[in-house]
């Protein structure tokens, strides 16, 4: 039996440590979204007459159909505002995120330190962003170790072996006592696998990835709708 067949076969419960991605493992991303354009909307308020709740769901609708790469572009041109989109951009970037940690989520971190469990973080992204989101959640005082690719270089973003490594390391546990929990197939699982980890993905109601669907080796060993699901 290798490696993987091992790990799907290991229940859940079995790991030491428990690593977890963040945005729409533990929160719902579409919200730190929401909040970002709050933010954005009351700085582009002062430049029209439309109110802060009507640019909110011009941001919105926007980013609904074309997604987020230029959606303040679209919306000050619409509004006709001559405004400095890095300006908007950093508004967005360093905002103080209103989110909050999914049910399930919660009460399996709970559940993991009831259990004498070991948790972590790796997360990719702009660290002053995921920064902000894990200060948000309060999730400092619950895990030991939070790793936030951005502040090692984009190249040890995940698929990346450091993050994982790293964590590990940190961690103080053998990474075959490790199982990943994530929600993104294209990177989250992958190297894991390959490290010796165990892999959960979660697939919720809402989130960017939950619709895709890879081939084996980019897939997790299990599947779940809830993180209640481990307990």
């Amino acid at each position: 039996m290798d490696i993987q067949e091992g790990n799907k076969k290991r229940m859940v419960m079995s790991y030491k440590g428990y690593i977890f991605d963040l945005d729409d493992t533990l929160y719902c991303e579409h919200d730190y979204v929401r909040s970002g354009f709050q933010a954005v909307a009351e700085v582009l308020a002062k430049h029209t007459t439309q109110s802060i709740n009507e640019i909110h769901q011009l941001l919105i609708e926007e980013w609904k159909r074309n997604g987020r790469g230029r959606v303040f572009d679209a919306v000050c041109g619409k509004l006709k505002i001559n405004s400095d989109i890095s300006t908007l951009v950093n508004v967005y970037r360093n905002h103080k995120p209103l989110i909050r940690l999914y049910q399930d989520a919660e009460r399996m971190i709970h559940h993991l330190i009831d259990q004498k469990k070991k948790i972590a973080i790796i997360t990719d992204g702009h660290p002053i962003i995921q920064w902000a989101k894990i200060d948000a959640l309060f999730l400092q005082k619950w895990f030991q170790c939070i790793v936030v690719t951005g502040d090692l270089g984009e190249e040890h973003w995940k698929p990346s072996a450091t993050p994982y490594r790293k964590i590990v390391d940190c961690l103080g546990l053998d990474i075959s006592d490790c199982v990943y929990i994530g929600d993104n197939p294209h990177k989250d699982f992958i190297t894991a696998k390959k490290l010796g980890m165990g892999t959960i993905r979660i697939v919720r109601p809402v989130g960017d990835h939950m619709q895709v669907k890879l081939t084996k080796e980019f897939e997790a060993d299990r599947t779940l709708s809830s993180l209640e699901e481990i307990i």
